[in-house]
């Protein structure tokens, strides 16, 4: 434990570069802003959104230039992270295309796979996991670990930009998720990846004064995939990359909220007959609003979920449970504790969100009306108003 708190003492350039990257994503976002509104890059309202007028897109790319003035200074430390930034500058393009002309989903599955190859192919791979109480506890990937390293970096960049479906709600989650892999990398030593990670929570923190309810300009898939892009290589560089058993758990339990949102979309997607790649309104934000929530109330609600779950990645890193392979016993009650909160925590959310009345809607005979309400508009209480 004293040598984890002395870990983050000693690296003062994690906190410079969230300062620089919220001063430079702050003062970058306006200017990107007007450069969208000339190019014509801005979302109209109607479909599934949930806005009611224009609002200019390319905000990800005032998030990507933030982070990278943060690190400039770290990149010639680590080849690794000249490639990250590199497979982030053009997976920011390939969003950016998108926002403006849209593209086909397998166009941006297979950029978004030849992003994802940079970093790997510069040596950034999951090696392997470590199963606890099980002989030898190594399991190596050997040549799969590319391919596999290849599918998380995109799993999580795609699970990142569904989740950006309302104001506010992406640059917050990742801002919560950053700064939890920033304080989880340096307690392990890795003083490179909590730079980064601690550069993306401060972009995004500069951002949201922006992008807040009700926001002035999103992010689009130019902000959405670079976050999601970066959340996994700093998750695979930061803590996956350790011999820690509960390596694999961290992102995991961090980037659980978004998880869980993809999940349950695909999910009922897949079962409806429909295409993985459709839009609809089954996201979690949209069962909020359904259910009455305001913008604001329901992305607060989110936050609060992820940084419950944060704290608790957190704590199963920090707290002093063991000692030399002993179990200390109030340590391990209070995180005991904690994780049934957390568990309490993910249950109430999920039953706010409705996602528990199928087994009523089929004592019912109403299965057909719940999975119709994903289809349903928002009602228009709801809808962000014109200021």
């Amino acid at each position: 434990m004293a040598d984890t708190l002395t870990r983050l003492d000693v690296s003062p350039s994690a906190l410079y570069a969230l300062v620089i990257a919220v001063v430079a994503t702050a003062a970058l976002t306006p200017m990107m802003m007007r450069v969208a509104w000339r190019l014509g890059v801005v979302d109209k309202p109607g479909g599934r959104r949930i806005h009611d007028r224009p609002i200019p897109l390319l905000g990800g790319v005032a998030i990507l230039l933030g982070i990278v003035a943060a690190v400039l200074p770290n990149l010639d430390v680590d080849e690794r992270y000249r490639l990250i930034v590199i497979g982030a500058a053009l997976i920011c393009l390939l969003g950016a295309v998108d926002d403006r002309v849209g593209l086909p989903p397998l166009v941006k599955l297979a950029g978004q796979i030849a992003c994802a190859a940079i970093p790997v192919a510069g040596g950034m791979t999951i090696d392997g996991i470590t199963v606890p109480f099980v002989e030898p506890s190594a399991v190596s990937f050997g040549l799969l670990a590319y391919p596999l390293t290849i599918v998380f970096i995109v799993a999580v960049t795609n699970v990142v930009n569904l989740a950006d479906g309302m104001d506010g709600l992406a640059a917050g989650v990742c801002a919560i998720s950053a700064l939890t892999f920033a304080i989880l990398a340096l307690s392990l030593g890795r003083i490179s990846a909590g730079v980064l990670a601690a550069a993306i929570c401060g972009a995004c923190l500069g951002f949201l004064p922006w992008n807040f309810n009700p926001a002035r300009v999103f992010m689009g898939d130019s902000g959405a995939l670079v976050l999601g892009f970066l959340l996994a290589c700093v998750s695979i560089q930061g803590v996956m990359k350790t011999a820690a058993a509960l390596a694999l758990v961290f992102p995991l339990v961090v980037l659980l909220v978004p998880i869980l949102d993809t999940g349950f979309v695909i999910l009922k997607r897949v079962r409806a007959g429909r295409s993985i790649a459709s839009a609809d309104r089954s996201h979690f934000h949209h069962r909020l609003l359904r259910v009455g929530y305001s913008q604001r109330q329901a992305c607060l609600l989110l936050y609060a979920w992820s940084g419950v779950l944060a704290a608790f990645a957190l704590a199963v890193r920090l707290f002093p449970y063991r000692t030399d392979g002993d179990w200390n016993l109030w340590p391990t009650v209070g995180l005991t504790l904690f994780g049934l909160g957390a568990l309490w925590v993910t249950w109430y959310v999920v039953t706010a969100l409705e996602l528990v009345k199928y087994r009523h809607l089929r004592r019912l005979g109403l299965a057909r009306a719940g999975a119709a309400a994903d289809d349903a508009p928002v009602p228009r209480p709801f809808a962000r108003r014109r200021t």
